[in-house]
Formats: structure tokens, C-alpha cells, sequence
């Protein structure tokens, strides 16, 4: 039977990063664990499943061969066997998977830690958010207003989840451990109260307004500013902006993630800029002056050199893009095209006919070339 995409697998998509995979694996290893499914046959084998594409995923350069050949990078000839898991990679790479979700599974019981229920209070989630701006905009550095959709505190209940503010009691089940006791044959395992979901506490008279959960969806206006010399990949984190916790829990960060649109003009390297000038067969054949453009709006003055060719780049110094942590500003490069004239008229044909006749010295890259070519050929007859 073919095996099922990795990503569908742990439920995520393709483009999923390491802390989604991670977060999907763990999810899916609670759900499908056989000590959990006991009715279910196919538990074990969909949990063996889960934790080879995990294996594969949550390794950078595993994932990337994954990305490219899919399940035949591990097969052989590409891959050296199955990627670890059950039934490849040996109890060293299960323990290492099943380790990420161990203590969410059985309470940190093996590991000396013993979880309380009295930490009622969870963090919020981390936010993210793609704000695109112009080239012209990481010049110059702006201040940004952006809209997030995001849980913020529940102003009813004061983020306590109760109604009228009214203490949580202890949950009956776990006594306020926050976990249950089971017998499995020899071993006793410690698993999150299904009373209380690990909280320790219940609340007898839920808030109205937000369910109990202390928080409520709401969009919010927050004013970011974007510093001078940003570039795509500039990440802005902005402290207890993120989501409302639960139950009075902390709040998360949010993280504004920057993208520079392309210019039509500006090439950008770093803090270095990049010009193609258009330059006429008569300016570049004789010298002159020409005006071009710079990132600040403004306008330079480039001489450009006698019998200029395409592609020769002239500097024009602290033009560029400033440094985003301080430090002197890029240069911005120009790069001339010498443009062949169209739609000659017929005394401008004449004109280059007399021209090309009186030019055979004035081209001397023409000549060493067809030198080359000649010599060439000789050696080839001979």
C-alpha cells in the first residue's frame, strides 16, 4: 500500500514551520497513542505512522530531501533505508521523537517532575504578522498602523473566566493535581483530569461573555514602528502584544514579519542598490554627461567615460540603502546598456556605412575576437 503524504499525516501544510510540524506531531501522538485507543486496532500502526513523518519533518535537511523526492529519498539509491521511526531508525530515534511529547502525555511523571493543578493561568499563543512596505519605505523607515485579529482579555470577568469574578474551586476529580492515576498492568501512569483538562480547578459559574475561557476574539489597532534599512525577513517583535492568556495568563508576543516589494527601478543587495542605465551608442562611443535617479528621490550626475561598453558599473558612494543597526550607508551601483539605435532613416544608414568603413582600428575587441576565430580554424585543418 503507498505510503501517505508526511504533511497530511501529522494534519499540517506544506509549508509548515518547525514549531507547527512539532505542534501537529504532538497533537496527533496524543490522539492516536495505543494506551488511549484501546478500541481501535489501527491506533498503533496510524501512531507508528505519525512518528516517522515526524522523524523526517523536524529534521532540516531530512525535510528538504523530503521536499524534493518525497518518499523515494529514503528508499534505495537516495536515502540509505526508511528515515528512522518504527521499523528503520532503531529505539534511538523513537525515544528521541516520542521524548517531544512524553511529559504532554503522561505528566513529566518519569521525569521528576510533578506537574500541580494549581497553575491555572496558561500563556497565550505568539502571533505573527506579514506586513508588506515599498523600497522606498525601508529607506526611510516608517510608522505602521496594522490591524490584528487576535484574543484579548475578557473585560467582564476581568480575565478570571468566572462570572462575577468568582474563585475557581478545586476539581473533585484530581483533588487539584491537575492529573489521574491509572493501572496498566506493573506500571501506574499519571494522565491529564478529563474534568479539568489539567487546571486543577473548575469554575462552578462560567463568564457569559467569554465561556469560561477568560479571553475573547477581538481585533485590535497597534502602531509599529519600522526602523530605517529594513529588508525581507526582518523580524519586529513587539512584547505582550500577542494573544490574551487563559484564564489571567500571560500574554504572548507578536512578531511582525517584513517583506520588501520589488522596485521597477532599484535592484537591492544587502545595503548596496542597483541602477541599469540606458545609455545612447554616441554617449558611450564619445563621453558625456547623464542624470539617473537615487532611492531618496533625488537626481545624480554620472560622467560617463569614452568608448563605455555595456555592462561597465560606475559607484556612487553612500547612495544606497542605510544600515539597519547603524553603521555607514551601501553604495548604489550603476550599470550602463548601450542601446543600438531602431528605425534608422535612410541618411542615418548612410551615415553608419560611412561610420563602419572609417572604424576598422576603433574596435579592437571586434578584431581580437575574429583573430581568435581565424586561429581557430587554422588549427582545426591542420
Amino acid at each position: 500500500m503507498a505510503k501517505r503524504d508526511y504533511y497530511e499525516v501529522l494534519g499540517v501544510s506544506k509549508g509548515a514551520s518547525a514549531d507547527e510540524i512539532k505542534k501537529g506531531y504532538r497533537q496527533k501522538a496524543k490522539e492516536l497513542h495505543p494506551d488511549r485507543n484501546s478500541g481501535n486496532p489501527n491506533a498503533e500502526t496510524q501512531f507508528k505512522e505519525a512518528n516517522e513523518a515526524y522523524e523526517v519533518l523536524k529534521d532540516a535537511d531530512k525535510k528538504a530531501a523530503y521536499d524534493r523526492f518525497g518518499h523515494a529519498a529514503f528508499e534505495g539509491g537516495m536515502g540509505g533505508g526508511r528515515p528512522g521511526g518504527f521499523g528503520g531508525g532503531g529505539q534511538g530515534d523513537f525515544a528521541s521523537a516520542f521524548s517531544d511529547v512524553f511529559d504532554d502525555l503522561f505528566g513529566d511523571m518519569m521525569g521528576g517532575r510533578r506537574g500541580g493543578g494549581g497553575n491555572r493561568a496558561v500563556r497565550g499563543s505568539d502571533l505573527r504578522y506579514n506586513l508588506r512596505i515599498s523600497l522606498e519605505e525601508a529607506f526611510s523607515g516608517l510608522q505602521k498602523t496594522v490591524q490584528v485579529p487576535t484574543a484579548v482579555g475578557c473585560d467582564v470577568c476581568s480575565g478570571t473566566g468566572a462570572q462575577g469574578g468568582a474563585e475557581p474551586t478545586s476539581c473533585p476529580t484530581c483533588s487539584g493535581m491537575g492529573k489521574v492515576r491509572a493501572q496498566q498492568g506493573f506500571f501506574t501512569v499519571e494522565r491529564t483530569c478529563p474534568t479539568c483538562s489539567g487546571m486543577g480547578q473548575i469554575i462552578q459559574n462560567p463568564c457569559k461573555n467569554c465561556g469560561g475561557a477568560g479571553r475573547v476574539e477581538k481585533g485590535r489597532s497597534l502602531s509599529v514602528n519600522i526602523p530605517a534599512g529594513v529588508e525581507t525577513g526582518t523580524r519586529i517583535r513587539l512584547a505582550g502584544e500577542g494573544e490574551a492568556g487563559l484564564r489571567g495568563g500571560p500574554t504572548g508576543d507578536l512578531y511582525i514579519f517584513i517583506e520588501v516589494t520589488e522596485h521597477n527601478l532599484f535592484q537591492r543587495d544587502g545595503a548596496q542598490l542597483y541602477c541599469r542605465v540606458p545609455v545612447s551608442m554616441t554617449i558611450a562611443a564619445m563621453g558625456g554627461d547623464i542624470e539617473v535617479p537615487t532611492i531618496d528621490g533625488g537626481r545624480s550626475r554620472v560622467k560617463v567615460p569614452a568608448g563605455s561598453q555595456s555592462g561597465r558599473q560606475m559607484r556612487l558612494r553612500s547612495k544606497g540603502m542605510p544600515a539597519l543597526r547603524g553603521g555607514p550607508a551601501g553604495d548604489m551601483l550603476i550599470e550602463l546598456a548601450v542601446e543600438t539605435p531602431v528605425n534608422l532613416t535612410s541618411k542615418q544608414k548612410d551615415l553608419l556605412k560611412e561610420f563602419e568603413k572609417l572604424s576598422e582600428e576603433n574596435n579592437p575587441e571586434t578584431s581580437g575576437f575574429f583573430k581568435k576565430v581565424k586561429t581557430f580554424w587554422d588549427s582545426m585543418k591542420g
